[in-house]
Parts: C-alpha cells; sequence; structure tokens
C-alpha cells in the first residue's frame, strides 16, 4: 500500500532526517522525495509504502501528528486509497 506524506512549514534544520527516522522506526519504505521552499515554507512531498509497516493506520497518522506539532509544522500521511477514491465515479 502507498501513501503519500506532506510536510509544510516554516524551514528548519533537520526537517527530513525527523520525518526520515519515524519512517524507519515504523518500517515504512521512501520511495521518492521532492521537496522546495516557496516563498518562505518548506514544502516535502514522500511518496512512501506502507505495506510492511509495523504499525496500525491509526498509529502511523498519530505518529507523524505528534512529529508535526514537535516541529511546528503540519505533516500528514494519506493513502493511495483516497487518491483512488476521487477519481471513482
Amino acid at each position: 500500500m502507498k501513501a503519500v506524506i506532506t510536510v509544510i512549514g516554516h524551514d528548519t534544520v533537520g526537517v527530513i532526517a525527523k520525518v526520515s527516522a519515524v519512517c524507519a522506526a515504523l518500517n515504512i519504505n521512501i520511495e521518492d522525495v521532492t521537496q522546495s521552499i516557496m516563498q518562505e515554507l518548506f514544502c516535502m512531498i514522500m511518496l512512501v509504502d506502507l505495506s510492511v509497516a509495523n504499525a496500525s493506520s491509526a498509529d502511523i497518522h498519530a505518529r507523524f501528528a505528534a512529529l508535526g506539532q514537535e516541529m511546528g509544522m503540519q505533516v500528514t500521511l494519506t493513502r493511495q486509497e483516497v487518491f483512488d477514491a476521487m477519481h471513482v465515479v
């Protein structure tokens, strides 16, 4: 199962390292990453694979929400199913 992690907020040192550390702890494989600074905001999108994650979906969402609060950024995880459902008529 694929998912997209988005990170948005004021740029600080170690953002990628912190998000990657949570992914490693949860056994989430990072497949692709893009990042940029847009008008003073750090923006990152990660494509990840949740197929062998060692936590429930609720626990994964909670970990990334807590990380976002810790960093003062918005960190969200959206499963591929949501994107797929948006294109079903």
